[in-house]
Order: C-alpha cells, then sequence, then structure tokens
C-alpha cells in the first residue's frame, strides 16, 4: 500500500506541474512577467501557511487529490492569466503540502522516500514548459491519476505515522529548522547563480532536467545507505568547483548540479526530523525558503568574483547546516 501511495503521489507531482508549467509559459508576452511572479509567489510561499493547516485538521489523502482535481481543472478552463497564476499556484501548493505529508509519515525514517516523490517535479516542470500545447492531455491525465489516488484511499484509511511517540519540538529543534532552512535558501542561490552561460540546445536542457531528477531521487537512497555526513561532505564540495566552471564546460556544469541535488531530500528529511509532528508544515517551510532563493540567484547583478565568492559562500552555509544539524538530531534522537 505505502510503496503505491508513494508512486501514485510521485506520478500527480509529475503531471501538476506539468499542468502548472503549460499554463504559465502559455501566457502572452505582455503578461508572462506577471504571471510567473504570481505562480510562483503563491504555488511556493503559502506552502507553510498552507502545510500549518494541513497538521492542523489532517485528511492528507483526500487533500492531495481533491488539489490535483483542482489543478487539472483551472489548467483546463479558458481562465485569465493573472487568475489561472493565483488559482492554479495555490492548487500547486495545497497538492505539495498534503501529498509531502502522506510520503514523510509513511517514509518509516528514511530518506528516499522523499527523494521519489520530490525528483518527478523537475520532468513535469520540463514537459510543461517544452509542450504547452499538451496543457489538456496533461489535465486529463492528472484527473485520471487523481482518480487513482482515491481509490488508493478508500482501500486503507488509516493514515501511518512513522514516528508516532515524538516530544513537542524543543527551541533547539526549531532552532536547527531554521538554519536547515538556510541551507535551502543558500543552496537555492548557489544553484540559481551558477547558470550555464551558453543557450543550450532541446537536448542539453533535457540532459540537464533529467540530471537533477537523478540527483533527488538517487540522494535519499545514497545517503540511506552510507549516511548523510558522508553523501553531503563529498558531493557539496566537488559540486561548488564543478559548478564554478560551469561556465566553460556543460559537462562539469551538468555534473555539478547532479550532486548538488543529491543534498535536496537530505534536507527535507532532516527538517521533518526536526518537527516530526508536523510533516506539512516542514515541507511548505523548505519550500517557502526556496523561492526567494531562487529569485535573489536569477536576478543579482555582480561581478565574476562576487559571483564566485558567493556561490562558495552558500555552498559552504549549506554544507556546514546539513553536517551540524545531522550530528545534534542523530546524538539528541540516540540518547
Amino acid at each position: 500500500m505505502e510503496k503505491r501511495f508513494l508512486t501514485a503521489n510521485s506520478a500527480a507531482h509529475l503531471l501538476v506541474d506539468a499542468v502548472c508549467a503549460s499554463a504559465v509559459v502559455s501566457a502572452s508576452a505582455a503578461d508572462l512577467l506577471t504571471v510567473f511572479i504570481l505562480y510562483n509567489t503563491f504555488a511556493f510561499s503559502t506552502q507553510c501557511v498552507l502545510g500549518l493547516l494541513t497538521d492542523r485538521y489532517g485528511h492528507c489523502r483526500i487533500l492531495a487529490p481533491a488539489a490535483c482535481f483542482w489543478v487539472a481543472l483551472c489548467g483546463a478552463l479558458p481562465l485569465q492569466a493573472t487568475w489561472i497564476a493565483v488559482m492554479i499556484g495555490l492548487g500547486n501548493s495545497l497538492f505539495h503540502v498534503s501529498a509531502g505529508s502522506t510520503v514523510m509519515e509513511i517514509s518509516d525514517g528514511r530518506a528516499a522516500p522523499l527523494g521519489f516523490f520530490v525528483a518527478p517535479g523537475a520532468l513535469g516542470v520540463f514537459a510543461g514548459k517544452v509542450f504547452p500545447r499538451f496543457r489538456t492531455v496533461f489535465c486529463i491525465l492528472l484527473t485520471l491519476t487523481a482518480l487513482w489516488l482515491l481509490a488508493e484511499y478508500r482501500l486503507e484509511r488509516k493514515q501511518p505515522v512513522s514516528v508516532p511517540d515524538e516530544e513537542e519540538p524543543t527551541r533547539e529543534y526549531l532552532g536547527m529548522a531554521l538554519l536547515l532552512l538556510l541551507a535551502v535558501m543558500t543552496r537555492a542561490i548557489g544553484g540559481s547563480v551558477a547558470v550555464i552561460s551558453r543557450q543550450l540546445m532541446t537536448w542539453q536542457n533535457a540532459l540537464l532536467i533529467f540530471t537533477v531528477f537523478a540527483g533527488k531521487s538517487l540522494g535519499g537512497i545514497i545517503s540511506d545507505r552510507i549516511g548523510i555526513r558522508k553523501m553531503t561532505g563529498i558531493s557539496l564540495p566537488i559540486a561548488a568547483i564543478l559548478i564554478l566552471i560551469t561556465g566553460r564546460s556543460f559537462t562539469a556544469g551538468t555534473v555539478g548540479q547532479f550532486l548538488l541535488n543529491l543534498s535536496m531530500p537530505v534536507t527535507l528529511f532532516l527538517i521533518y526530523r526536526c518537527l516530526p509532528k508536523a510533516p506539512g508544515f516542514s515541507f511548505g517551510l523548505a519550500a517557502s525558503a526556496l523561492w526567494p532563493g531562487t529569485l535573489i540567484g536569477n536576478y543579482i547583478s555582480i561581478s565574476e568574483k562576487i559571483r564566485t565568492a558567493l556561490l562558495l559562500f552558500c555552498f559552504g552555509i549549506s554544507l556546514v547546516s546539513i553536517l551540524y544539524s545531522e550530528r545534534k538530531i542523530s546524538h539528541e534522537k540516540s540518547n
């Protein structure tokens, strides 16, 4: 049952992001920037608030397919562009926190399920951007996937919780959660600053997106096998070095993005370890920190020397935050 839930939610994640991306890029040139900002603000920045509500009232396994139906409906209706951005953004936000909560609760103390869930989003965004004319097809497939989620829910209404006997989060745990949010934001800044400067061909963009997908998918598996500290301590420094030469080498940038994204499910997993009674809020906090970091990285204008220093600083902060938090959490949980 848990594997089927994970598979269904992962497929829904891909299709939700495909519908949303195709709707955003279909806006007219005059509305595109406004639609882009509105969509991402409502899709990301509202997740912490909606996460609090899902933690308070529950029913995440019903809310996830409901959000899928909402996104499919908004994507299919001929609404004005800015209204689509707001409504589809809120649907995207609700899906992420509700489905993300379910995945966290069935993860059984492992990071791998989180990686499997978050990774397909990259493929969905790429599909929506490259094939916006297939939005109707994406909406139909998303509706069918929502029905699949409902069927899985009806088979087992009981909602398992992976960490049932945790104490209320202490001030120290809350501080570590904030430190991990800093890791999310700085990683987003570093990843956005380190864009490949030259124009990429379609196959190169596809390879880069697949690399991001592979990194997020494998990050949880590798960390479960060899440990978070070992994986992060190796992958992030090498990622920083490779991404520094992204502008001169597409191959180096691609491998660097793979190594960088290995830490994504790990950070999400650690935030949940800090706030085990608030899976929706944990997931929403990470998303809320991602959007401002991406904005800063995309729109900051700096020289090459400052760019290098900023990138090293961001990756260094991310590395230290993850290693310190993992050590503290592991020590506290073992006592």
